[in-house]
This record gives C-alpha cells, sequence and structure tokens, in this order.
C-alpha cells in the first residue's frame, strides 16, 4: 500500500502536477507547496485525473486492510475462546477423575470393550494384589468368539508371568493357571450371551471351585497347594502377560466384554454367589472391587455403560 502513495507522491513532485484532492488527505497538503507552472493544461488534466484515480485506490486499500484487520482480530478472539473452553472442560474431567467421580450411573455400571484379537487391545486394573492364601474372583462376560474366547485376566509377578491366568485358547477348556500349575474348568461362555463367572482358590490343598451363573459345575484339588499368591504384581484383562504387564500375543486375548471383575482375599460361600449372580445382592470385592477410576483400557479398548443385573440376567 504505502508503495503505491510513494509512488503517487513521486509523481506529483516530479510533474508538479495539481489536482482537487480530498481535503485533509496526504495529496491535498503537498498540493499547496508544488507549481504546476509551465505544464500544458491537456497534461495537467490528465495528471490530475490519474493522482486522483491514484489517491481513491489507495484509500480503497487502506479500508480493506482495515476490515481484514477486524476480521482477523475477530477470529482470533472466537478461536482463543474455543480453546479456553476446551482446556476447561479438560481441567473439569481431570478434577472429576482427581475426586474419583464416574462417567457413568454408578462408579461401577461399567465395561470394557474388547472387539479385536489383537495383541495391544486391554484393561489394566490399577490396584494391585496384597499376598494372599485364598481368593474368589468373579466376574461378567460375554464372548462368542472362536476358537476359544482367550483371556478373560491374567496376574504376573516378578519370576511368575502366570501367577493367577484365567484363559480359553484354541479348541482346548478354560483353564485356570495358579503359579503356572492348570486346573481344567468345566465353564462353556462362547455362545455371545452374557454370564457370571466365579472362580474360588485356597492354598490349603489347593482346592478350587467354578461357577456358572451361580451353578457350582466343577471342584477340585492339588491346584499349586501351600503356595501364597505373591503380592504387587500387575492385574490384565483381556490378555495373557508373558512378562509382567507386557508381551501379549494376539492368539490368546480375550474377544468380547467384561464388567464386574471384582476380586475377594477369601473363598466366598456358595449362596453368596449365588446372590450375586442373581442379582439379589451387590457385594464389590474387598481387595479389588470394580469401579471406574481403578480400570485403564490402552490400544482402543474403550468403556460403555453397562447393562442393568437385571438385563445381563434376561440374555442368559
Amino acid at each position: 500500500m504505502w508503495a503505491l502513495l510513494a509512488a503517487g507522491v513521486a509523481l506529483v513532485v516530479v510533474t508538479g502536477a495539481q489536482d482537487n484532492p480530498v481535503p485533509g488527505s496526504r495529496f491535498h497538503q503537498l498540493h499547496t507547496n508544488v507549481s504546476t507552472a509551465g505544464l500544458p493544461s491537456d497534461v495537467r488534466e490528465v495528471l490530475q485525473r490519474r493522482l486522483g484515480e491514484l489517491e481513491r485506490q489507495l484509500l480503497r486499500k487502506v479500508a480493506e486492510l482495515e476490515d481484514e484487520k477486524s476480521l482477523l482480530h475477530n477470529e482470533t478472539s472466537a478461536h482463543r475462546q474455543r480453546t479456553e473452553s476446551t482446556l476447561n472442560a479438560l481441567l473439569h474431567r481431570v478434577s472429576e477423575l482427581e475426586r474419583g467421580n464416574s462417567a457413568f450411573k454408578s462408579p461401577d455400571a461399567f465395561k470394557v470393550s474388547l472387539p479385536l484379537r489383537t495383541n495391544y487391545l486391554y484393561g489394566k486394573i490399577k490396584k494391585t494384589l496384597p499376598e494372599l492364601y485364598a481368593f474368589t474372583i468373579c466376574l461378567w462376560l460375554r464372548s462368542s468368539a472362536s476358537p476359544g474366547i482367550g483371556t478373560p485376566f491374567s496376574y504376573a509377578v516378578p519370576g511368575q508371568a502366570n501367577e493367577i491366568v484365567l484363559i480359553e485358547w484354541g479348541n482346548n477348556p478354560i483353564e485356570l493357571l495358579i503359579n503356572d500349575k492348570v486346573a481344567q474348568l468345566p465353564l462353556f461362555v462362547s455362545d455371545g450371551k452374557w454370564h457370571h463367572i466365579c472362580v474360588t482358590w485356597t492354598t490349603r490343598d489347593g482346592l478350587w471351585e467354578a461357577f456358572q451363573d451361580g451353578e457350582k459345575l466343577g471342584t477340585g484339588e492339588n491346584l499349586a497347594p501351600w503356595h501364597p499368591i505373591k503380592p504387587g504384581g500387575v492385574l490384565i484383562l483381556g490378555q495373557e502377560q508373558d512378562t509382567v504387564g507386557g508381551r501379549f500375543d494376539a492368539t490368546q486375548a480375550f474377544v468380547g466384554e467384561l464388567s464386574q471383575f471384582n476380586i475377594w482375599d477369601r473363598v466366598l460361600r456358595a449362596q453368596e454367589i449365588i446372590n450375586i449372580a442373581n442379582c439379589s445382592t451387590n457385594m464389590p470385592g474387598n481387595v479389588i472391587p470394580w469401579v471406574d477410576n481403578n480400570v485403564h483400557v490402552f490400544g482402543g479398548a474403550s468403556k460403555w455403560p453397562v447393562e442393568t443385573c437385571e438385563e445381563r440376567l434376561l440374555d442368559l
């Protein structure tokens, strides 16, 4: 813009042209000090017209630049407001998480979805286990994967990746591993419906029980007898661990949905398990309870609102 203005000023000085410039403008000020004597009248008229056009062009350009400046300011302000709004929403969500609030109707009213057989979709339980001499682990699951539903959960500690594992791999039966020792469980859950599963174990004689939908379907002994469950390991949902917290094998991955994963430090009575399975009682695990802020998901796994217990029962 100022290059055009400079050209116009130079033209006036060289030619000494007179015009009727806009009062108060740069050209009006120059007009009073520049003589046009000695120029033919027709040349003077041409120069005056061109100088007037040049000034009008410059004024239009100034107005356009002022408009663009105003628009840029407005866009910058709007962008700043959107950014601040997004940051405030994120800070609010962080505050909710820090306070332990849940995005769901209640802190336990969610499920973890693992839709693909990969080695990178999984959930991780934030808490770890203390030393245990007995336990009950219960969960709801739904899967139609074949062959085998994979690994609903695994617990690994330094020196023993298979401290506790529940797995159905290939065409093998569902297996419970304790300290890498194996018991085959008579459970059948790969029909695409919700099922409530519980396994109990005690170090005394390695006694174990397996429940499906409140019914005891299997029991046995000599599963890692007198072995205490080691503390401080990593609990993973949906993958079998070959090292603590990692080295997942896609062929052993769980495909489906999990919910209400709870662990107690004792063998629950059969009636307690029945009551949980038929929705007549809600009894969170005293070691690992199923709560939103205790379950992290990774690799594309997701958390969704879960069907009510009664709706899951209708699915059986």
